[in-house]
């Protein structure tokens, strides 16, 4: 299982909507809104890598509302 936080950037005001509707899909396991240089953060887990990018680009990239995203994978050392 392959997991990571995806920072977000949203047009302005829509931080609760984007964070609402990420919330919703599969492979999500939390969306919170936050202050500071992003607006949601998302915590995410896939099978593979590819599923994660799969995740993000086809499904998470494509929530109205966002304008940017930053995905960092957990690691343990």
């Amino acid at each position: 299982m392959v997991q990571a936080y995806i920072l977000i950037q949203t047009e302005v005001g829509k931080a609760s909507n984007v964070a609402e509707v990420i919330s919703g899909i599969p492979g999500v396991v939390q969306a919170e809104d936050v202050t500071g240089p992003y607006d949601v953060i998302v915590r995410a887990e896939a099978e593979t890598v590819d599923d994660l990018g799969r995740l993000v680009v086809a499904q998470i990239q494509q929530v109205e509302g966002i304008t940017r995203t930053l995905t960092c994978p957990v690691v343990h050392l």
